[in-house]
């Protein structure tokens, strides 16, 4: 049996997709995930860089 593969989502995508597919993953509402990560950039700084990180890791749906 094959688990369930966390990827970027190609149907709810604002810049490359990574919050539409950690909704999906998660089963969350995608515009939760993209507040969460709008609050760790403005207030740590570290959403910008973890972004770019699972936009090039993440593999495509």
């Amino acid at each position: 049996m094959q688990g369930k593969k966390m990827r970027k989502s190609s149907t709810d995508k604002k810049i490359c997709g990574v919050c539409g597919g950690i909704a999906e993953y998660f089963g969350f509402d995608s515009i939760w995930v993209r507040l969460v990560w709008a609050i760790l950039t403005l207030f740590y700084g570290t959403g910008i860089l973890i972004y770019i990180i699972c936009a090039l890791i993440m593999p495509d749906e």
